[in-house]
C-alpha cells in the first residue's frame, strides 16, 4: 500500500519551498518561537469536544461490514473497516459533518478545520505497531489515550494487551461514530469468538483463555486481509467487558482537554499514543498542552511521524525544536527509517518527575 498526503490547507501554511534543507534538519527557531507566542489564538475555529456512547445495539454498525486485518509478528490480529467502503457508501452513512462526501468530492486527505485525516490508517501507525511488537509491551493495568486515533488500532492493541482503561479521541465525530467505535466492537467480538473457540476445543464451558492464547505467532511481514470477519452473532456487545474499558471523544484538542479536566478525578494517562499528528505547526501549542496536562508523572508519549509533511509544513524537526524550547519534556528517538521520506518513532517523558 502506498501512502501520500493530498491536503487542502490554507494558503498561509508553511510551504516546503520556504524551508531549506538545513532548516528541515534543525528546525526553524524563529517560527517555533512565533507559535509559542500565539498560544492564546486557536489555529482553527473551535470544535467543541463531546463524549460518544456506543449504541445499545452495536451490531448495527457492523452490518454488511467489509474489513481488513493487520498482522504484525506476535501481535494480536487487529481488524478495521475498509476505508474504500467509506468512500463508496458515503451517501448512505450518517454524517452530520459531511466529511465523507466532501473528502470524496475534493479528493483530499485533509480539509483544514473540517476533516483531519482520521478515515485513513497512515503509514507511521504501522511503524509504531512494529516497534511495540519488538518491545513486547503488555500495557497491563495502564490507562491509555489514543490521541488523534482515527481507526483506533493503537488503542485496540492496548485493549488486547491488558490496559485497564483506553480513551479514544479524534477531531471528527463522524470518524469516532462510523470508524473508531465499530473497529473496537469488531475486535471485542473477535476476542469473544476466540474465547468461545478455545472453550469448545478444551471443553471448559465458560472458562477464560490466558492472554497469550490470543497472540498467535505470525510472520514478520504485515498482511492485510480483505476477507469478511467470522459470521456476526446477534449478541449484544454493549456490555462486553473490554468495551466497558473504553471511552470515545471527538473535538479539537483544546476543548477535549477542557472537557476531561472537569472530571473528578481528572484522568492521567500512563501511555499516550499519537501518530501522524504533527503535520501542522499551528497545532503544536494545543498538542503540547494536552500532553503536559494529561500525562501521568512517570508516563510515556509514543509519537510516530514523518520528518516533514510537504504541503503542510510540519514535521519532527520543527516539533523537536518546539518541545526543546518549552523545556517540559525530553524527547528520544526509538526508531528511524533509513529509506525514502524519513519516518520516526520517538518517546516523550517529563524531564523531571512531577510532584
Amino acid at each position: 500500500m502506498s501512502f501520500c498526503f493530498n491536503f487542502d490547507v490554507p494558503a498561509q501554511s508553511t510551504s516546503p519551498d520556504d524551508v531549506d534543507g538545513n532548516e528541515l534538519q534543525h528546525g526553524k527557531k524563529d517560527n517555533t518561537a512565533k507559535y509559542m507566542e500565539d498560544d492564546a489564538k486557536p489555529a482553527e475555529p473551535v470544535k467543541e469536544a463531546k463524549e460518544h456512547l456506543p449504541l445499545s445495539d452495536p451490531q448495527l454498525l457492523l452490518r454488511d461490514a467489509v474489513t481488513e486485518t493487520v498482522t504484525i509478528g506476535t501481535l494480536p490480529l487487529l481488524h478495521f473497516l475498509n476505508e474504500t467502503v467509506f468512500e463508496k457508501t458515503a451517501s448512505e452513512r450518517e454524517d452530520e459533518e459531511e466529511i465523507l462526501s466532501r473528502t470524496v468530492e475534493q479528493k483530499s486527505d485533509l480539509i483544514s478545520g473540517m476533516y483531519e485525516g482520521g478515515l485513513k490508517v497512515w503509514e507511521c501507525t504501522y511503524d509504531l505497531l512494529e516497534l511495540l511488537e519488538k518491545d513486547g509491551e503488555t500495557f497491563g493495568g495502564k490507562a491509555v489515550l489514543d490521541l488523534g486515533c482515527g481507526a483506533g488500532l493503537l488503542g485496540i492493541l492496548a485493549l488486547h494487551r491488558g490496559a485497564r482503561q483506553i480513551h479514544f479521541q479524534d477531531y471528527n465525530s463522524t470518524v469516532i461514530e462510523q470508524l473508531t467505535v465499530p473497529n473496537v466492537i469488531l475486535n471485542c467480538q473477535e476476542e469473544e469468538d476466540e474465547v468461545d473457540s478455545e472453550n469448545d476445543k478444551e471443553g471448559r464451558g465458560t472458562g477464560k483463555v490466558q492472554e497469550e492464547d490470543g497472540c498467535k505467532k505470525k510472520g514478520k511481514q504485515e498482511v492485510k486481509d480483505r476477507s469478511p470477519p467470522p459470521k456476526k452473532r446477534a449478541a449484544d456487545l454493549s456490555q462486553h467487558h473490554s468495551l466497558a474499558k473504553c471511552r470515545f471523544f471527538s473535538g479539537d484538542w483544546s476543548t477535549f482537554l477542557a472537557l476531561v479536566k472537569k472530571e473528578d478525578p481528572q484522568p492521567k494517562y500512563d501511555i499516550i499514543f499519537t501518530s501522524e499528528t504533527i503535520y501542522n505547526t499551528a497545532y503544536y501549542p494545543a498538542l503540547h498542552e494536552i500532553l503536559h496536562r494529561l500525562l501521568a508523572p512517570d508516563g510515556l508519549v509514543y509519537l510516530a511521524t514523518k520528518s516533514h509533511y510537504f504541503g503542510v509544513g510540519g514535521g519532527l524537526h520543527l516539533f523537536e525544536t518546539f518541545v526543546e524550547q518549552r523545556g517540559v519534556f525530553s524527547l528520544d528517538h526509538l526508531w528511524d527509517s533509513e529509506e525514502g521520506l524519513q519516518r520516526h518513532v520517538v518517546v516523550l517523558r517529563f524531564r523531571t518527575a512531577k510532584k
